[in-house]
């Protein structure tokens, strides 16, 4: 079975959203500090992002989050950060130093960046790069639209249908850990530090 020490959670950076999504993002940092997970973030402290960090802190467990400098005064700001934070100079810096701080990711609703960092990771397990879990979590149906579109991505013959064993789908918080500890190891042993290059 996988054994996940860390996990990235990418998620929405605004607090003007429905509360079942606030709830799942505090509800997931409760129990990654109740199970000694350690959270890999955006290092932002506003949104699902902030709720999910606090609560990790709240529960006695470890942060870690990436920022690019310059959505570090917008997301951050003069206020403490939550946890250790890196400060990079790239999206793409971020999202290559989240992944090779975790062992497995999991995405809570959020918005065109959220997207934009689900996919980067489901493609390089798509092109083999990596064999880390990935689960989606589909609170009150949020990323329902998007699971259909990519039914009908593989239905007008642009991806596999394989490509649906790139992630995994729950509905609540509750299910990602127990999920992941079902998981076998990831077959594939990356290098000791991802590179998009």
């Amino acid at each position: 079975m996988a054994v996940i020490k860390s996990l990235c959670v990418f998620c929405g950076a605004s607090d003007a959203v429905d509360p079942a999504y606030r709830d799942a993002a505090t509800r997931l940092g409760t129990l990654m500090a109740a199970a000694g997970i350690e959270l890999v973030f955006g290092g932002g402290r506003i949104g699902l992002m902030g709720l999910l960090a606090t609560a990790v802190i709240k529960g006695g467990g470890r942060v870690t989050g990436v920022i690019p400098r310059h959505l570090h005064q917008i997301e951050v700001g003069a206020r403490q950060p939550l946890g250790e934070l890196h400060v990079v100079e790239t999206m793409h810096e971020r999202k290559a130093l989240m992944f090779d701080r975790s062992d497995a990711v999991a995405v809570l609703p959020g918005g065109l960046g959220t997207l934009d960092e689900t996919f980067e990771v489901l493609t390089w397990k798509q092109l083999g790069l990596h064999d880390k879990p990935i689960v989606i979590i589909d609170v009150a149906g949020y990323w329902a639209p998007l699971l259909h579109q990519i039914e009908t991505i593989i239905a007008s013959g642009f991806a596999p249908r394989s490509s649906l064993q790139l992630m995994r789908i729950v509905k609540t918080a509750d299910a990602v850990l127990p999920l992941l500890a079902t998981l076998p190891e990831p077959r594939l042993n990356p290098p000791d530090r991802f590179s998009l290059t």
